[in-house]
C-alpha cells in the first residue's frame, strides 16, 4: 500500500491561488472556505526585496495530534496514511482545530462539523492526484508513494533536502518543504 505525501517547491509559487480554487471546486466549498492557503513572505528590504508564498494545507500527519484530541473518533487514518474525517461521527467540538499545530482545518458552517484537506482521496484511488496538484500552473506541488524510493517525490525530497514544517513538534508531515 502507498504511503502518500506532497512535496511543495515554494521556489515555483507565484501566489496566484489556483491550488485554492481548484481545491474548492473538486470539494463543492463555498468562496470563504478553504482547504488550502497561501501564506506570503516578505523577505530583505529594498532594493533587495522579495515574496516568498508558502502553500499550506493538512500535513496528513503520521503522529496527527487532531486525531489523538477526537472524542468521538471521527479522525482516521486510511490505509494511505491520509487523516480523514467520518462527517456522521464529527460533533463539531473543534478540539482538533485547536490542536493542529498547523491551523489548517476549518469548519463547514452548514453541516456543523470540521473539515479539511483529504488528498482528493477519491481522485487518487482512480489512478488521479489532489486537484491542487494538477492544476498548479507552475507545478509546484509534487505528489506521489513516499515509501517508493524511485518515486518523483522522494527523488525531489532526497535531491533538494525538502523538509516538513516544524519537525520539531514530532507530529511527521507528509508534506515536505523545499525553501528558498
Amino acid at each position: 500500500m502507498p504511503r502518500y505525501g506532497i512535496a511543495i517547491d515554494t521556489t515555483k509559487c507565484i501566489g496566484c491561488h489556483s491550488c485554492r480554487v481548484a481545491c474548492q471546486n473538486q470539494q463543492g466549498l463555498e468562496y470563504n472556505q478553504s482547504f488550502n492557503w497561501i501564506k506570503e513572505k516578505e523577505r530583505g528590504k529594498f532594493p533587495s526585496f522579495a515574496k516568498e508564498f508558502v502553500p499550506l494545507q493538512c500535513n496528513q500527519c503520521e503522529n496527527a495530534p487532531c486525531q489523538r484530541v477526537c472524542p468521538t473518533g471521527a479522525i482516521y487514518t486510511s490505509p494511505e496514511g491520509v487523516v480523514l474525517v467520518h462527517k456522521e461521527r464529527c460533533v463539531g467540538c473543534k478540539y482538533c482545530i485547536e490542536a493542529c499545530p498547523y491551523k489548517v482545518r476549518t469548519v463547514d458552517h452548514h453541516e456543523g462539523i470540521v473539515v479539511k484537506c483529504w488528498f482528493c482521496i477519491d481522485l487518487v484511488r482512480a489512478g488521479g492526484e489532489p486537484a491542487c496538484v494538477t492544476t498548479c500552473p507552475t507545478q509546484v506541488r509534487i505528489f506521489g508513494d513516499l515509501d517508493d524510493p524511485g518515486s518523483r517525490i522522494s527523488r525531489f525530497i532526497a535531491t533538494h533536502r525538502a523538509e516538513p514544517l516544524r519537525p520539531d513538534l514530532g507530529t511527521r508531515p507528509r508534506i515536505f518543504y523545499k525553501r528558498s
